[in-house]
């Protein structure tokens, strides 16, 4: 399951394009047949259409699941409605929660997303704890606490969490004098991010033509910041992103990076990012589990084979999301069902097996669709392996009300102003806390 993730949403200086795609994306919605259009969620031959609406890929229509559920429930009908980027998704979902129309039957929630959500906007949704079928031990307990709010309500239900690895090129590795063995090349930056950047420099030396050592900074940087259980705010609650050590030492590996001219100087999750996949165009890429599938779908069979998965230098956790229904669905009883079916254990280590997103529910790890699972298109890799040790460590992260647009300044403003526009990096850090300082100010 991939996720526009770790990207999130524009902060105030995009706020104006945001706001401009608002009508854009809500008529998207509504073309899905969903129930953003007041009807009765029903079909012409009676029925129930449950609209979900998702950013990315959640994978459950690639693995079936959508499919399979349908068999077991002939008198419902599920239509998905995605949009590419979490950033251009969470501000419509807003507006709709703020108008109590245009609102699927099911809606996700980015976990950089869930901690505003919860405190802001959690009378808008459906106590999914309370339903029928939800069972609160069959989640993390960090995870199902990220969506309960102060009065105990849970308004989502967690569907998988980002360990992380990194996910490399086997034959470019190989051109560029480097081992391509996962176990000997996990042992080139372990233990510390700054030993991947040094993997980078001797790769630059030897790099085959036309490639570059990684996709972007802004990779690089969330890849780092994720390791850090403070990154933008601290235990309590307190901003701290201006001083953050997480933040800075991040920083600076990107700076380092964009210096070496290691990246492709792209955007992640644009059109450019996906076809520079397809062109080879780079030989590493910080990898959540959940991109291992936007990976396969952007490279295309052409590559198979040809990317590995190695473990990351440190544990990290970047991405994983929630389902919610908002209470002004139309179909909210079917939905509830549906969002607790498709997150419930047996399904997450289904989706794990499918698309390589990473269950939330501990209690699949012991199974052998997550224990003995292997991919088959990353060099047969033991992803169930890789993946669950990767988890044992992975820190829980402090989330704050504007973790993910704070992130997202910082990648989207600072480093590609940097990376792509060729300031210094002191301009580009300044330029990312002045556009935090407008987006505090709001």
């Amino acid at each position: 399951m991939r996720r526009s993730a770790h990207m999130s949403r524009r902060t105030a200086a995009l706020a104006t394009t945001a706001a401009l795609l608002t009508g854009l994306l809500a008529g998207c919605a509504d073309d899905s047949g969903g129930s953003g259009r007041g009807g009765s969620g029903e079909s012409a031959d009676g029925k129930k259409t449950v609209t979900i609406g998702v950013f990315g890929v959640f994978g459950y229509k690639q693995a079936g699941l959508y499919d399979e559920y349908q068999k077991l429930n002939p008198g419902v009908v599920i239509k998905e409605t995605s949009i590419e980027r979490a950033d251009q998704y969470y501000p419509q979902l807003l507006t709709h929660l703020g108008t109590g129309s245009g609102l699927q039957d099911i809606q996700a929630i980015e976990v950089g997303n869930i901690a505003e959500t919860v405190t802001r906007h959690a009378d808008k949704f459906v106590d999914l704890g309370r339903e029928k079928g939800v069972d609160e031990k069959n989640w993390l307990d960090w995870k199902w606490a990220q969506a309960t709010a102060e009065d105990g309500r849970t308004i989502g239900l967690g569907t998988d969490i980002g360990p992380m690895a990194i996910c490399y090129r086997k034959d470019l590795f190989e051109k560029a004098g480097l081992p391509t063995e996962r176990e000997k090349v996990g042992a080139l930056w372990a233990g510390d991010w700054e030993k991947y950047v040094e993997t980078g420099e001797k790769y630059m030396e030897k790099a085959p033509s036309g490639t570059v050592y990684t996709d972007t900074a802004i990779g690089l940087f969330n890849a780092s910041v994720s390791g850090r259980v403070e990154r933008y705010y601290d235990r309590d609650g307190e901003l701290i992103h201006k001083d953050s050590p997480a933040v800075k030492d991040s920083w600076d590996l990107a700076m380092r990076a964009v210096e070496g001219k290691m990246t492709a100087r792209l955007k992640q999750f644009d059109k450019p990012w996906d076809q520079a996949y397809a062109n080879g165009r780079f030989a590493t890429v910080a990898c959540p589990a959940w991109m291992l599938g936007y990976i396969k779908e952007k490279a295309g069979p052409k590559a198979a084979d040809k990317w590995d998965i190695a473990p990351a230098p440190k544990p990290a956790n970047w991405g994983g999301s929630f389902l919610s229904v908002p209470e002004a669905a139309k179909n909210k009883e079917e939905a509830v069902k549906l969002a607790a079916w498709l997150t419930a254990p047996e399904q997450q280590a289904k989706l794990f097996r499918k698309q390589a997103s990473f269950p939330s529910s501990p209690t699949t790890y012991e199974m052998p669709e997550v224990a003995d699972a292997r991919h088959e298109y990353f060099g047969d890799a033991p992803i169930g392996e890789i993946f669950s040790r990767a988890a044992e460590d992975m820190p829980t992260l402090v989330l704050g009300e504007k973790d993910l647009a704070i992130q997202t300044a910082f990648t989207d403003v600072g480093v590609l102003q940097v990376e792509q526009q060729g300031k210094s990096p002191e301009a580009g850090w300044a330029a990312a806390l002045k556009n935090i300082d407008n987006l505090l100010d709001q």
